[in-house]
This record gives structure tokens, sequence and C-alpha cells, in this order.
């Protein structure tokens, strides 16, 4: 028996687990068009389906920010049919033998500072920052990162800009492997605990894993303890020692801002910026997965065209001017703006880095601790 959502889409196969429900392979009947369909039971004690759908329509229009199609309830469920996105972090990373080369690592962490500093601006957090919740997009976006997965988003300010209280003894929200240790200690969330997150999730990249992985304990509680406990006794310098200094300066600063400080997002890409100009890298949005041929057979050979394409690279600068082009607009929640599709060619194989698609290497200075 054929199902259908909203008379518009035929429900396929399970292809994955959000933080509230299932996600499936959907069509469109009428286009043909594949998209991904996420349900969550309507008896289901604390439906949270509403929230996050509520909560991509305020996004949307973001770069990397995937396109919701139709959410409304079906049968039995809650339905919110969304773009259909290509494999997550994790799936690349492991793809990749769990290590990814210090180029894929910069390239990522530019984009993925670009998505944070978004959300924030939309007077949200994420608070569950992690490989599983950054997918890659599908044909001409392939070299774009997407974020996903808001079930456990919150609003840390109103329209007034006026900051959530500071509050102590707060449950661990989102996956200790990459909690912040405020988060840990108990403390309420906010812009700089999803950094330090993403702090983590670069040298997870870089190592192949972190620390305080594999550790056992009885309980869920206790294994929260004992992972709290040896990321505080790892300091950062020992977590990045073999690694760029960049990554130790990354971490230090995240864990040095106050409660309510706004982070500087454009130091701290910079930082990665200027290492990769100085590693002589270029920015041809060739990802260690392009090199293996994800979802394929055989290896490139080196100087061949990359199996899969190089696919057209997304100009930092087009991030960011989106990105305040739609933070600046009205924060309804029932308004949805329609991403426009972007004209980025791909760079010539001899093009450097340098031009429209970077920013002039400058200076760094590190902002004052008040």
């Amino acid at each position: 028996m054929e199902l259908r959502v909203g008379n518009r889409y035929r429900l396929g196969r399970k292809i994955g687990s959000g933080s509230f429900g299932d996600i499936y392979l959907g069509k469109n009947i009428t286009t043909g068009e594949e998209v991904a369909i996420k349900l969550e039971c309507l008896k289901t004690k604390h439906p949270q389906l509403h929230i996050e759908c509520r909560f991509y329509k305020i996004l949307q229009g973001g770069i990397g920010i995937p396109s919701i199609k139709w959410a409304g309830s079906e049968g039995d469920y809650n339905v919110m049919v969304m773009e259909l996105l290509g494999p997550s972090l994790e799936d690349l990373f492991n793809f990749c033998s769990r290590r990814f080369t210090l180029k894929t690592v910069l390239l990522l962490a530019d984009q993925l500072i670009c998505r944070i500093e978004y959300i924030h601006s939309r007077c949200f957090i994420h608070r569950d920052i992690k490989p599983d919740n950054f997918l890659m997009g599908l044909g001409k976006r392939g070299n774009l990162v997407y974020i996903i997965d808001f079930g456990l988003a919150k609003k840390f300010a109103n329209a007034n800009n006026d900051h959530i209280p500071y509050r102590e003894n707060k449950n661990l929200t989102g996956t200790a492997r990459y909690a912040s240790i405020h988060t840990h200690v108990g403390i309420e969330q906010s812009r700089r605990d999803d950094l330090e997150s993403l702090g983590y999730v670069l040298m997870y990249f870089n190592r192949g894993s972190l620390p305080w992985q594999g550790l056992r304990a009885a309980t869920k509680r206790q294994k929260y303890e004992i992972i709290s406990e040896k990321k505080m006794s790892t300091s950062v310098d020992e977590l990045c020692k073999g690694y760029p200094v960049e990554f130790a300066t990354y971490l230090n600063y995240c864990r040095t801002l106050r409660f309510e400080e706004k982070p500087d997002y454009t130091y701290l890409r910079q930082l990665f910026r200027n290492l990769f100009l100085r590693q002589r890298f270029t920015y041809d949005y060739v990802f260690d997965w392009n090199m293996l041929k994800f979802g394929g057979a055989g290896v490139r050979k080196p100087g061949s065209t990359p199996q899969l394409g190089v696919l057209p690279p997304v100009s930092t600068e087009e991030v960011e001017s989106k990105n305040k082009t739609v933070a600046t607009s009205s924060r309804k929640m029932t308004e949805i703006v329609v991403p426009q599709q972007m004209s980025a060619q791909p760079l010539p194989a001899t093009t450097t880095a340098s031009g429209p698609y970077l920013p002039p290497l400058r200076k760094i200075v590190r902002p004052p601790v008040e």
C-alpha cells in the first residue's frame, strides 16, 4: 500500500533518526523531487517536531539551512517535509578512515563557524553541535555544509536583545562528548558553548578521537561525570598537542568568553583562514572524500579531474552577506524566505585562494578580555 503525506509526497524507506522522530526518504508525486520526511508520533509524551519546524521556518533563507517543503499532521503523525541532503560529517569521517587532513578540517571550520554565527544572529543557540548534525548538500550544493536537528535549540535573547539570565544546576543538554565545560558543571548554555563544542568537533576530526571517548560507567549519569572529569583534567595544550596552535587559541578564546558575551566570529574565522594560506592550500573545495570518491569505487589519480566533480565553491563573503541580509529581516514566526540559487563558479585548477573568494590577509588582533 502506498503511503502519502500531505497528498503530495510518497513515503519511502527509513534513512535515519533525529533527536525526536524518524526520517524517511520521500518523493514529490508531481515533480519527482526527492525529499526527506520526518515523522513524530502524535501520542509521544513530549512532542517536539512542531517546535523544531518553527526553528527551521525562522531560519529559512540562511546559507546551509535546509528548506522546509511542507509541515502538518497526517494520520497518527506530526510530519515535516524538507530538502534532501547528503551524508553527515560523521558518515564522511568514517568513510575517510576516521581522520581528516588539515586542509579539509580548515575548509569545514570556516563554514561551520558561519553556520553557528547565523543561528546566533537570529537569537538562537543550537545546543547539540556534533558531526552528525552537519550534512553535505547534494548536486550543485555538494560542497556546502548544512546544519540540522534543532530539537534542542533554544532562544537566548528576546526581541529587545535581552539575554536569558545566568543559571546553575542545569541538566546536561546535548551530547556529552562535545559538551562544553560550563555545560558539564550545570551552567545555562549560551553562544560560547556552541563554539566550544565546535572546537572539540574540529579536534575530533584532527585526532581521530577525543581523550574522553570510550569511558565506561554503570549509568548514564556516572558516564557524564567521568567524561566531565577527564575533559576538565585535559588541558587545551594537551588536547591540541602536535597540531597548529590556532586550534588551542580557538578553544582558549571560547573558554574565556563571558556568559552573555557576543563572540568575535570574524576573529575565529580569520585564525583558520590565515593558517590555511600559510599552509599554501587552495580554496578549490575538494574535500578528502572527493579524493576517495565517496559513494563509489576507485580513488582519484593525482592531477586528474575529481570524481563527483569539482563542485561550485561557495564564497565565504557570499555566505556572510547572505546571512547578514537574512538576519536583519523580520523575525515573525510565520516568515519563510525561499533561498535563492547561488551562481558561484568553480575555481580554475590554477587559481589561488586570493581574489573574491577570501578576504585580504590581515593581522589578527585578539579581542581584549574584560
